[in-house]
């Protein structure tokens, strides 16, 4: 009854274990920066450099598929000629790629 419980000590931790413990998690920041933000921040420039390059005559390929060439260009929106006096306002984002010149031709 008057004997008192005799708990064991814990081990006592090596010095520099608390930043070991990180070295993991900055490691796969790291790798994670380099592999999926650092490429994605590449596209995304090389995207709006070819938008704001974009001039009339230009020939383009849009997300839905259309191929046509552009007529108008302003702010947000671009016009393009889908075919002989048909034209589509589409928004600039809506261009995927910016063809050579003549490929509209050779496609059909």
């Amino acid at each position: 009854m008057f004997i008192t419980s005799a708990f064991a000590q814990g081990a006592a931790s090596p010095p520099g274990s608390d930043l070991m413990s990180f070295a993991p998690l900055v490691v796969i920041f790291v790798v994670f920066y380099f592999m999926l933000i650092r490429p994605q921040m590449k596209r995304s420039k090389e995207m709006k450099a070819m938008l704001d390059a974009l001039q009339k005559n230009d020939e383009v390929v849009t997300t839905g598929g259309e191929l046509g060439r552009v007529v108008k260009v302003g702010e947000n929106y671009v016009t393009i000629e889908i075919a002989p006096n048909v034209e589509v306002l589409v928004q600039k984002t809506a261009v995927q790629t910016v063809l050579p010149k003549g490929t509209i031709k050779a496609a059909s």
